[in-house]
């Protein structure tokens, strides 16, 4: 009966991230969820996945689909993973390990953030076989190769290196609302945590989060003001050589995130690397990024590797339209931690049985068995 209620009021990711902004205080809220500049961004993903058709197969019988897929050499339960968040624990108590577990028990990656509430080794007994690392590019080589040494040690078999932050982005509803790095419980701040009691006790067992893994590496930042936070002081915007670099001393797989250019993308495959995920972080680094899913043709086009997919995901039909335009795999971040916030440690299951159920109902309209087959109902390219 609970599952049943459960499925009745939270049918859909946005059910979820209506109960999300319901239970965080607003500060939080528009730390998940803003974008930067105007949003157009991020209104622009929306608008793009909703213009690709897929074709409706008639006749085609009874068909037994799955979701499993095949993505680089491993296989997963559904054709999504948890992309990583910075600082998920201030989204919701535990975000980490919690997301961790619950990719886990799907079969699907889990991608912890450099900038993490949690370090690799917290969660070293909860990430599963399926743990990614993802890496924002540390100037100094000796922390460099200590991060991707700990990384290893603690489970984590796959490296993400993002390459779409070169630069601080300017997040201006997140600015408005008072939130300072690192977080710092102002009296502003305390009014709306005030309002937000199931946040606010999980806060108060565990403490208000920091950026564990940078803490490390930068003892004398913890006085930061609210224009910066340690992260920053650590970064490089990489170049071809950092990827030469990472090639030369990753021993796993090695994928590159945020690439929505198909020179890029040719370049990525001549240095060795293992795939690419086609983004534009969300709406949240440049506001005036072409669409994920319009770029995701030319990228295909333009290289071999596997191609990982995400910005604007919503639901099983939007993963299925970028499986149908070249990809091989999508990743989330916000949807997982709007399902966090809504229902606490039970709601990434949700979202798992939430994005299965339409995948399958999706791919019984399209006559499909199991995602390959997408590419040959496009009806309508980008």
């Amino acid at each position: 009966m609970a599952g049943m209620n459960l499925a009745a009021r939270y049918p859909a990711l946005a059910d979820l991230r209506a109960g999300a902004r319901a239970r965080l205080p607003r500060f939080v809220w528009e730390f998940l969820d803003s974008g930067t500049g105007a949003e157009t961004t991020a209104a622009r993903n929306r608008a793009a996945l909703d213009r690709v058709q897929l074709l409706p197969r008639a006749l085609a019988g009874e068909i037994e689909a799955t979701t499993e897929v095949r993505f680089l050499n491993e296989t997963f339960g559904l054709p999504v993973g948890i992309a990583p968040v910075g600082m998920s624990g201030l989204i919701w108590p535990d975000a980490e390990p919690i997301l961790a577990r619950a990719a886990a028990q799907a079969g699907i990656p889990y991608c912890l953030s450099t900038v993490a509430s949690r370090t690799p080794e917290d969660l070293r007994d909860a990430v599963g076989a399926h743990g990614w690392f993802q890496l924002y590019p540390p100037r100094d080589p000796e922390i460099r190769a200590d991060m991707l040494n700990r990384a290893r040690a603690a489970g984590f078999g796959t490296l993400v290196l993002t390459v779409d932050v070169p630069v601080a982005s300017r997040r201006e509803r997140l600015q408005r609302s008072g939130l300072t790095q690192p977080p710092r419980l102002t009296p502003r701040l305390l009014a709306q945590v005030a309002m937000r009691p199931a946040w606010t006790w999980g806060m108060a067992r565990r403490g208000m989060p920091r950026m564990r893994l940078i803490d490390d590496y930068t003892p004398a930042t913890r006085g930061l003001s609210s224009t910066a936070h340690a992260g920053y002081l650590l970064r490089t915007a990489p170049d071809l050589g950092y990827l030469r670099w990472l090639r030369e001393h990753w021993q796993g797989p090695l994928i590159v995130k945020g690439v929505l250019d198909p020179d890029a993308a040719r370049l990525i495959e001549a240095e060795g690397a293992d795939a690419i995920w086609v983004s534009n972080h969300a709406g949240r680094q440049f506001d005036g990024a072409p669409t994920a899913i319009e770029m995701l043709p030319a990228i295909r086009a333009a290289t071999a590797l596997p191609l990982i997919f995400d910005s604007g995901i919503e639901g099983g039909l939007d993963i299925l339209r970028a499986f149908a335009l070249g990809a091989d795999m999508a990743m989330m971040g916000r949807g997982w931690h709007y399902a966090l916030a809504a229902l606490g440690a039970t709601g990434p299951a949700h979202l798992a049985a939430i994005l299965r159920a339409d995948l399958l109902a999706n791919m019984g309209q399209l006559g499909l068995a199991d995602m390959t087959g997408a590419r040959e109902r496009l009806y309508s390219p980008v």
